[in-house]
């Protein structure tokens, strides 16, 4: 075969799988929001209204002394979800999608990343909550804002990888779908989304430096609330946790997608 012939070839794979990840996206769109009267207006409702629930909760009963309060809370909410999301989503995609990987050759990994494109719109919908938090407060962003798209780089490769892993896993063990929801839940806990980080003992401060998640919300908040340039190994570590799990994931993902067709 010619490169030219293989150029075409690449091009009209590529044309084939984008169709596809959009029909989805555009699916998924249209299902989440079918006969709601708001529509999208609850992706920018739902996180105001959990900073509400939060900030009444945990300002007033525990006197956590946090400058604006709220807007630590929903920073550290939005991103959280964004990765909570796409990983549960993208977990079951495989198996819920089973009729389609058994009629039609397609390729499987778009079923996962689609999950996780979808969770990344609904995160940009969010930040319009944190926005509006954002201008009440009167706290407004310095150039730091900028590195924005360079974090949701981070939090998507991250995302991406832990959803393709689970997918793949939960294919041959259905164990999983019950072991992640569980460790989503430990692990929301596990960071400081509502509470400040020196409010854990230093031992537990030592062993928060190893949670990826601790270190994209910290990284949000910097360019978002305070204004701080997050540092060069703070970027090395982010951007490590990041490859290091999308290749991990891929490579369990490839490594078993043959044997899919089999078990689902």
């Amino acid at each position: 075969m010619t490169t030219s012939a293989q150029g075409d070839m690449t091009r009209s794979e590529f044309k084939k799988n984008w169709g596809v990840l959009s029909a989805l996206v555009s699916k998924d769109f249209k299902r989440k929001y079918r006969r709601s009267v708001l529509g999208i207006v609850w992706s920018i409702l739902n996180p105001l209204l959990m900073m509400i629930i939060m900030s009444a909760v945990f300002s007033y009963m525990f006197k956590f002394n946090i400058e604006h309060f709220p807007l630590y809370v929903i920073l550290g909410n939005i991103l959280f979800g964004f990765m909570s999301t796409a990983t549960c989503t993208a977990m079951t995609s495989i198996v819920d999608s089973s009729s389609l990987i058994k009629k039609i050759r397609i390729e499987k990994a778009i079923f996962p990343v689609e999950k996780v494109i979808f969770a990344l719109l609904n995160f940009g919908f969010s930040l319009i909550a944190a926005v509006c938090v954002m201008i009440y407060l009167q706290v407004f962003p310095s150039w730091q804002v900028l590195l924005l798209p360079v974090l949701v780089l981070f939090v998507t490769l991250f995302s991406m990888g832990l959803g393709l892993l689970i997918s793949a896993l939960g294919v041959f063990f259905r164990d999983v779908f019950h072991l992640w929801e569980v460790l989503i839940t430990a692990w929301t806990y596990a960071t400081p989304l509502f509470y400040p980080m020196d409010l854990l003992e230093p031992w537990m401060q030592q062993i928060m430096q190893f949670n990826p998640m601790y270190h994209y919300v910290a990284y949000f908040r910097d360019i978002m609330m305070y204004g701080v340039l997050p540092s060069g190994m703070e970027h090395l570590i982010c951007l490590g946790m990041a490859v290091v799990t999308f290749l991990v994931g891929l490579l369990v993902f490839r490594k078993t997608e043959k044997k899919f067709i089999l078990y689902v």
